[in-house]
């Protein structure tokens, strides 16, 4: 048998080959790590042109037709969950290239979205590098979120389990999205609001929304105006579902207290993006769901897709 080659695409973190066992398909492929993004499409098409088979981490490097048709000897990409809105579905199937995907165990974006309200609220990462560069004594003033209320936007599965961690906090928890019911929020234990109220009451938005037509831009800066001056915004959901432009004229002019961003429309975010520049923003480089046990279930099923596809037999098809 042939072997055919795999490329394994943004592995910064160079864990792939360790944390999952590629012995179970090393007889039939040969493998390449890709620890870097590419600096631009022509990049990605130039490094990924002999390759058949493509391991692809969810919504990082982008797969638009036109990438696809630079491909002609693509045969199988696997990405990391079951929908990645960076691939071009459509195109791949029109190249005739197998699209799968891997399943989540647990997501781990909802524990995060606490950390990073908890880190605008009581300055934990602040005074950890200050007393890690010797100052003597503390320097900002947390603010408690029990008993404050947690703007939820979007009550999908993530929604709700940000909503039952912010409730262990004693948060008050109200939630609202285009489609929300009073029936999913009394299912869920919060309170059910207009978009024009959660944004004028909430101490503290979460955005939990899937990236689609009617949620890209749904964040504007009309909603961000209606903040409150002592509120803050979390976004560990997608970049284009709030609008970049108006979220950083709104902390240059600190019409609100800070917020807490873990996408961007650009990743890696440049280094002379002026959110670095902020100080009322906490940022974290996607780090959503970059767990040791996240990554494990992702590869280990990224082995076992290019197994299952070599028998004829693949699992989890996208297209």
């Amino acid at each position: 048998m042939t072997r055919l080659r795999c490329a394994i695409l943004d592995d910064y973190l160079n864990l792939a080959l360790g944390i999952a066992d590629w012995s179970k398909v090393s007889d039939r492929i040969d493998v390449t790590v890709f620890d870097q993004p590419f600096a631009s499409q022509q990049a990605a098409a130039d490094a990924l042109q002999d390759f058949e088979i493509i391991c692809a981490m969810r919504e990082r490097t982008p797969f638009p037709r036109a990438l696809f048709a630079s491909l002609p000897r693509l045969k199988l990409m696997i990405t990391s969950g079951m929908r990645n809105a960076a691939l071009d579905l459509e195109a791949a199937k029109d190249q005739g290239v197998v699209l799968c995907g891997t399943q989540w165990g647990r997501d781990p974006t909802a524990p995060l979205t606490m950390g990073l309200i908890l880190e605008l609220t009581r300055n934990i990462g602040r005074e950890n590098a200050r007393m890690h560069a010797g100052e003597p004594l503390q320097k900002f003033v947390g603010t408690e979120i029990e008993g404050k209320t947690l703007g939820v936007v979007g009550l999908g599965k993530l929604g709700a389990k940000v909503s039952g961690l912010a409730q262990a906090f004693g948060m008050n928890v109200i939630a609202w999205s285009p489609n929300l019911t009073p029936e999913r929020c009394k299912e869920v234990g919060v309170g059910y609001v207009s978009k024009e109220q959660l944004f004028a009451t909430a101490d503290i938005i979460t955005v939990h929304m899937v990236l689609g037509q009617r949620s890209r831009g749904l964040v504007g800066a009309a909603d961000l105006a209606r903040m409150k001056p002592t509120s803050y915004l979390v976004n560990t959901a997608r970049a284009q579902i709030v609008d970049e432009a108006a979220l950083l004229q709104a902390l240059q002019q600190k019409k609100i207290a800070g917020a807490a961003v873990d996408v961007f429309s650009v990743e890696p975010l440049p280094v002379d993006h002026p959110f670095r520049k902020l100080d009322n923003l906490v940022l974290t480089p996607h780090l959503g769901y970059v767990t040791e046990e996240s990554l494990r279930a992702h590869y280990g099923q990224m082995v076992e897709g290019i197994d299952a596809w070599f028998k004829g037999e693949p699992v989890r098809r996208l297209a």
